[in-house]
């Protein structure tokens, strides 16, 4: 029996990874968060000692770190707290993974680029954050490359899955409102929890490690996105496509957003036979699974 410390286990990709492996005989899973609940191991992985204590208690066959702090604006100003969360973490998950011979699969951002590209990113492409929430992402990547011996760092983007997403804010707002102002100049690759966890699971029992892209195929915008959500439930909701400027104009916004983070699968690509399920196909089998 293979054990595997979950972190992060009450987020979005924390249940979508305990979906995918719940059925597999071979797994213990050990879930772990920052809160205590119902078979969940209460971890503060800025707190080494604590993580060093948990693995040595385990001593898991893997780790897999769905935790982050993902407030992009209040980041901003909690500039410790997210350095303590998305960069100290994986520095000390990286240390426990190491001292239990451990493998380590970290979930890392499309904000670790500046985001003014003009075709997609590759694992290989020079980074440039511009938030604070990019730069405390980038300096986990690098903690991991450090202190890990062996690892998977994902990068991902447009996530959604069970819990607040923006999948959920529209259909919410579609209940209340006759039209929605949505940003249209932002292009990424809205990504499934769900495929992701499908991803980690595929890396989980092979020695492929390094810097992997993981988001669906293909790419479109907030608006576009939003009309393809409407569409699929059935709501006659109008869309409005408005550019950033305007959005920021009605919505002030601590952070910048990324204009451009659609990330190229590039590594899956060339190492493995892997393929993430195209967006549209993603967001379908999403809605009516979950929404509908």
């Amino acid at each position: 029996m293979k054990k595997i410390i979950v972190t992060g286990c009450n987020g979005q990709l924390g249940r979508a990874v305990n979906i995918e492996l719940a059925d597999k005989d071979q797994y213990e899973i050990v879930n772990t968060d920052i809160f205590e609940g119902d078979g969940i191991t209460p971890l503060d992985i800025s707190n080494v000692d604590n993580v060093l204590k948990l693995a040595r208690e385990v001593k898991p066959y893997a780790i897999i770190n769905c935790a982050a702090y993902t407030a992009v604006d209040a980041q901003e100003k909690d500039v410790d707290l997210s350095y303590k969360i998305n960069a100290i973490g994986p520095r000390n998950l990286a240390i426990a993974a190491t001292d239990t011979n451990a493998k380590l699969i970290h979930i890392s951002t499309d904000y670790v680029f500046e985001g003014n590209g003009t075709k997609p990113y590759l694992e290989f492409d020079k980074t440039g954050p511009v938030s604070v929430y990019g730069k405390t992402k980038l300096a986990g990547e690098e903690f991991v490359k450090q202190f890990a011996d062996r690892f998977f760092t994902i990068r991902t983007a447009w996530l959604y899955g069970d819990g607040k997403n923006f999948v959920k804010t529209m259909m919410r707002l579609s209940e209340t409102h006759d039209e929605v102002s949505v940003v249209m100049d932002q292009l990424g690759s809205p990504t499934s929890t769900y495929e992701l966890a499908k991803a980690v699971h595929y890396l989980l029992n092979t020695d492929n490690y390094g810097l992997f892209h993981g988001t669906c195929e293909g790419q479109t915008n907030w608006a576009d996105f939003t009309e393809e959500i409407f569409r699929i439930a059935g709501k006659n909701t109008k869309v409005n496509h408005v550019t950033s400027e305007q959005y920021s104009a009605m919505n002030p916004a601590a952070a910048p957003r990324p204009k451009y983070s659609v990330l190229e699968n590039y590594m899956f690509k060339l190492t493995s036979d892997f393929m993430f399920a195209d967006w549209h196909d993603a967001i379908e089998k999403y809605m009516k699974d979950y929404i509908l």
